[in-house]
């Protein structure tokens, strides 16, 4: 077990997540509805997006290691690119919109199934191709340590998740959503540097 890779891989992630449309989509569901249903449908969907990045991850990691790392640098510097230089209007608006469409569908009858079942759809439709997924599927590849990358992973998702779904608007008014996505854009830039360097070396 390599706890230091736990901890970078949860960090990295729940930075990653806090300006993502799926927390503003489970904001949106976690202020209408009671705050553990939505979050049993939202943290098995990023149980399961992690277990598919992860599992990518492995596929990825049997390339020669040069091969890895310099795919690894590529993807890390797209997302340091779309987070620092993408449109964050966008993101909080598709999730807003996301969140409120799933709310009119399960208006009529708010029933755990329903509630968690939705929530499950919203998350697990928005988060394919998205930065966690393909951060968690990079970490997968560069460590080879895919029980440590996805215990990370879900919990920094589940706990971004947890923060979104009971005091996700009270976060947001200490927090600034563009510093959030520069940090996080800055962060997988050094990862995509450090991946390229050891592409190089290889």
């Amino acid at each position: 077990m390599h706890p230091l890779v736990i901890l970078i891989v949860f960090g990295v992630i729940a930075i990653a997540e806090l300006p993502d449309k799926s927390l503003f989509a489970s904001l949106v569901l976690g202020t209408r509805y009671r705050a553990s249903w939505v979050w049993a449908g939202v943290a098995a969907a990023f149980l399961v997006h992690v277990i598919i990045a992860v599992t990518a991850g492995g596929l990825l990691s049997l390339l020669p290691h040069r091969v890895v790392e310099a795919i690894v640098a590529v993807l890390f510097a797209a997302g340091a690119a779309l987070l620092l230089f993408g449109r964050e209007e966008d993101e909080v608006a598709e999730g807003i919109e996301e969140g409120a469409e799933v709310d009119r569908g399960v208006r009529g009858n708010p029933t755990f199934r329903r509630v968690a079942l939705t929530s499950f759809g919203v998350v697990f439709v928005g988060e394919w191709g998205d930065i966690t997924q393909i951060a968690t599927a990079n970490y997968g590849a560069r460590y080879h340590a895919p029980v440590e990358v996805a215990i990370g992973a879900v919990l920094g998702l589940w706990a971004v998740a947890a923060l979104a779904v009971t005091a996700g608007q009270k976060v947001l008014d200490y927090v600034s959503v563009t510093m959030v996505r520069r940090i996080t854009g800055v962060i997988l830039a050094a990862f995509a540097v450090l991946s390229a360097v050891s592409a190089i070396r290889a």
